[in-house]
C-alpha cells in the first residue's frame, strides 16, 4: 500500500511538470488501475425496521451505553462498511417489500454503506428447504415466470434507482441449492432453471449495468453442491458475476459435519480455492454465522474467512437478540449491543 502510494505520487508530479492533457489522463488512469477495492465488511439488516417498530433499541458496546441506530452503530463501532437486504415478492405484511427494503437502503446510503440487494423470488422465506412459488406467479409458464422475474427486479431496481441508491451487488436467488421457485426452476430442469436466472441477471444490468449479480448456495464448505449448480450454468448458458456462499458451522455440524467450525472453515476455504478456479469468478462470502454465546469463536471465524481469496464477508443479523422471531440464535449482540463476536471487521478497517 505504502508504495503505491509512493510511485503515484511520483507520477503525479511528473505529470505536473509535463503539463499536458495527455499526461494528466495518463496519471488519472494509472490511478484507476492501482486502486484496489475494499473489503466488504457486511451485514444483513433485513429485520431491522420490524425490530424498530416492536420497540427495540441498539446501544454501544462501551460504558457509556448510548443508544445509537442500528446502522449507525454497526459502522462506527464494528466496522461494518455494507449492508445487506432481501426482498420479498408480496409479503403479508410490510417487511422485505419493495417500499421497506427502498427505506432502509436509503439509510444505509446516506451513511456511506455499500448496498446489496437479495432477491429471494418468494413470498417469504427462501432457502434451500423453502423455495416457493409467489402465490401470484403460481401456474405461469416458464416464459411467463421468466418475465415476472424480470419485472419483479425491474421494479425494485427502478425504485431504489429513483431513491438515489445504486446497488453494488444483486443476488438472483437466495441459498438457490435445489434452484428457485420450485418445482419450474429446480436443478432438475437446468434449462428452466438457467432461463429465469438470466432473466434475473438481464434484469439487473438493464437498470445497473454495473452491479455485480451473485448466484447464492448455502454449504461452503460443500464443493458437490456448488459443482453441480455452476456446472448446470455453465453448460446452459448461465449468466453472473460472482459466486456466493453461506458459511454456517453451527448448521453444517447439525447436519452432519464433523471437525468443529475450524476444520469446517478450513474445506470451505478450499471449496472458495476450488471454484475460483473451475469458474474463474469471484466469491463472496454473503452469510455467516455463529450462535450468540459463542462470540469469540465468531471473531476467529470472522477473522479466518476473511483472509481467503473472496471479496467480502457478510453476517446474517448481527443485531437480532438471542430467539428473535421463533429462535434465531446467531446474532452477535447482547442486551442490544455488540459482542466481540465482529472485532475483525474493525482490526481490518484500522489496518487500512
Amino acid at each position: 500500500m505504502k508504495i503505491s502510494s509512493i510511485l503515484l505520487s511520483a507520477l503525479f508530479a511528473t505529470s505536473l511538470m509535463a503539463c499536458s492533457p495527455k499526461s494528466t489522463e495518463a496519471v488519472a488512469a494509472a490511478d484507476e488501475k492501482t486502486e484496489e477495492p475494499v473489503f466488504a465488511c457486511g451485514a444483513d439488516v433485513s429485520w431491522l425496521t420490524q425490530m424498530e417498530a416492536e420497540g427495540i433499541k441498539f446501544y454501544t458496546p462501551d460504558s457509556l451505553r448510548a443508544e445509537m441506530e442500528c446502522m449507525q452503530l454497526l459502522k462506527e463501532h464494528c466496522g461494518v462498511n455494507s449492508i445487506r437486504l432481501r426482498v420479498w415478492v408480496n409479503p403479508r405484511e410490510q417487511w422485505n417489500s419493495i417500499a421497506d427494503v427502498v427505506s432502509k437502503a436509503v439509510r444505509a446510503d446516506s451513511l456511506g454503506l455499500r448496498t446489496m440487494i437479495d432477491f429471494h423470488f418468494s413470498d417469504t422465506w427462501a432457502d434451500p428447504g423453502h423455495q416457493a412459488m409467489p402465490e401470484a406467479w403460481e401456474g405461469l409458464p416458464v416464459e411467463q415466470l421468466a418475465k415476472a422475474v424480470a419485472g419483479h427486479v425491474n421494479e425494485t431496481l427502478t425504485a431504489l434507482r429513483d431513491a438515489g441508491v445504486t446497488p453494488e451487488w444483486v443476488q438472483v436467488g437466495n441459498e438457490t441449492t435445489p434452484g428457485m421457485m420450485l418445482p419450474v426452476g429446480s436443478i432438475d430442469n437446468p434449462e428452466q432453471l438457467t432461463l429465469l436466472n438470466n432473466a434475473g441477471y438481464d434484469a439487473v444490468k438493464a437498470v445497473f449495468p454495473d452491479a455485480k449479480v451473485i448466484v447464492h448456495l448455502d454449504g461452503g464448505h460443500d464443493h458437490e453442491r456448488y459443482d453441480r449448480m455452476f456446472d448446470i450454468l455453465e453448460s446452459n448458458g448461465g449468466k453472473y458475476d460472482m459466486i456466493g456462499m453461506s458459511v454456517y458451522p453451527y448448521w453444517a455440524e447439525l447436519e452432519g459435519a464433523s471437525g468443529g467450525w475450524e476444520k469446517i472453515s478450513d474445506d470451505c476455504i478450499a471449496n472458495i480455492e476450488h471454484v475460483r478456479e473451475k469458474y474463474n469468478k469471484p466469491v463472496m462470502i454473503v452469510e455467516i454465522g455463529m450462535p450468540y454465546d459463542r462470540a469469540e469463536d465468531c471473531n476467529k471465524l470472522i477473522a479466518k474467512m476473511m483472509k481467503a481469496p473472496v471479496e467480502g464477508v457478510f453476517y446474517w443479523e448481527p443485531q437480532a437478540p438471542a430467539g428473535y422471531n421463533g429462535g434465531y440464535t446467531l446474532g452477535c449482540f447482547d442486551n442490544d449491543a455488540p459482542t466481540v463476536a465482529l472485532n475483525a471487521f474493525k482490526e481490518i478497517n484500522e489496518e487500512v
